[in-house]
């Protein structure tokens, strides 16, 4: 008997207080649920506001393209017309050769090039002003920044007296050294040196991004990690991959991501530029291709298909940018 209590001892505890504690009263148990309805509730309340807007300037926009896509649209006076098509846009597009041959590796690899010529010069930026003194770190930062203030549009045209056929200073220091001829040559009648030029163009207007907010994680690393392997050894690149990379690897994270996001629906740029109004179907991207579709040729269904297809392929990486950076908390959990 002894035994038997002695090994039952702190479970025959815990049912006896379990006894012992008076039930929960009926008004007990109405305020639970109430406090516990109220702490539900709340935070979608708190948020309903921002949930509405968001409702209003991007869900509804999504739920109308969607609908336009399904529809043969016909712009009248007063208004439009609309005859349901079902996916026969869909299906049109996905079947189009000039999908699969031009707009859609343009927007991939011009998309992959942007974003890891942007993240690899911001993080070179980053590390020389992380170098530097105060006063010239703020001076740097001030004009690097500009790069980043130019509007889409002003930028692009910068670019575009730059490689001008003719007379483009590019132009006319490539032609005194023989490389072309600047009177016969034009930069943007081929996609290779077209998307050379927007992708100089993009990676100038976003670089200084990527390089004050790399800079901002390099400031939170402490230098005795440094110091310590310099007394192991570890050169400067070995540093970098063993010490800055590991340490501010969210940061680099959420600057691919963000910069990824940006690059595929890239279109001021790509529009601007001669031959990508629509000119030169060559140089198509999937912003651009659905803007012609839709707007100069007057085919709504197939522009805004196209729109939605883009805005599925940013949705999948935003999902993989929001799964990556759960998967990192939780490694650093």
């Amino acid at each position: 008997m002894k035994d038997t209590l002695v090994g039952d001892g702190p479970k025959a505890e815990e049912d006896a207080t379990a006894r012992r504690r008076p039930s929960p009263r009926p008004e007990h148990e109405a305020a639970l649920r109430k406090k516990k309805l109220v702490g539900l509730t709340r935070p979608w309340l708190l948020l309903a506001p921002s949930l509405l807007v968001l409702a209003g300037l991007l869900l509804w926009p999504l739920i109308q393209v969607g609908k336009l896509s399904m529809q043969d649209y016909v712009v009248k006076f007063g208004g439009g017309v609309g005859t349901y098509t079902g996916f026969d846009h869909y299906t049109d597009l996905l079947g189009s050769e000039l999908l699969w041959k031009t707009v859609l590796p343009n927007t991939a690899f011009f998309a992959i090039a942007c974003v890891g010529l942007t993240v690899a010069l911001g993080t070179l930026v980053a590390l020389l002003l992380n170098r530097l003194g105060p006063a010239w770190r703020l001076i740097c930062s001030i004009a690097i920044l500009a790069a980043w203030a130019m509007p889409a549009v002003t930028g692009t045209y910068v670019w575009i007296w730059l490689f001008q056929p003719q007379d483009g200073m590019v132009s006319q220091i490539a032609g005194s050294i023989g490389l072309i001829d600047p009177e016969t040559s034009n930069w943007f009648t081929e996609r290779g040196p077209f998307y050379a030029i927007a992708t100089l163009n993009v990676v100038h207007h976003g670089f200084p991004f990527v390089a004050i907010t790399v800079l901002a994680g390099l400031m939170t690393i402490p230098k005795e990690l440094y110091e310590a392997g310099e007394l192991d050894g570890a050169n400067a690149w070995q540093r970098f991959w063993k010490i800055t990379l590991p340490t501010i690897k969210p940061v680099f994270l959420v600057v691919t991501i963000l910069s990824t996001i940006w690059d595929f629906k890239v279109f001021t740029q790509i529009y601007l530029m001669p031959g990508g109004d629509g000119a030169n179907a060559e140089v198509y991207n999937l912003g651009v291709f659905s803007y012609i579709q839709a707007f100069a040729k007057n085919d709504y269904g197939t522009g805004a298909a196209a729109a939605v297809l883009l805005t599925l392929l940013l949705l999948a990486i935003t999902i993989v940018y929001i799964r990556t950076l759960f998967r990192q908390g939780e490694e650093d959990l």
